[in-house]
């Protein structure tokens, strides 16, 4: 079975909608080619997919040479609101947007919880490639 795009903008636009704060979220690979998006109006998916991608690139390598193990999550905190780019699969990072009314904590909680919702529908099995 092939990954469902659809089926992850959709749980993308409905995190978007129901949660508080968040202004946008959006899945894409690691070298920064976008999946799919739930953006503010005027973000270019693309563009935020290859910022992430070197987000992610430079945090990677600050972790190792800093000895902090395996990045789990990048948090860009702004008078604007959060960035928080954090791993779903080797295969796709998610990245979340909040205004600045977003809580720290909370936003921790919702993205662990869409990331559980998400790697089922990001993870296939090499069989499935085949």
């Amino acid at each position: 079975m092939a990954i469902n795009y659809s089926a992850i903008q959709n749980a993308l636009q409905e995190f978007v909608t129901s949660v508080g704060n968040i202004q946008g979220a959006s899945i894409m690979s690691p070298d920064g080619l976008a999946l799919a998006s739930s953006l503010p109006p005027g973000m270019e998916e693309d563009r935020v997919a290859a910022m992430s991608a070197a987000m992610l690139a430079l945090g990677e390598r600050i972790g190792r040479e800093l000895s902090r193990g395996n990045i789990e999550r990048i948090l860009i905190e702004g008078d604007k609101g959060f960035a928080m780019v954090s791993g779903c699969t080797d295969d796709a990072v998610l990245i979340v947007l909040t205004d600045d009314k977003g809580k720290l904590g909370v936003l921790n909680l919702e993205v662990k919880q869409l990331i559980a919702r998400l790697r089922p529908m990001l993870t296939f099995s090499k069989s499935q490639v085949a």
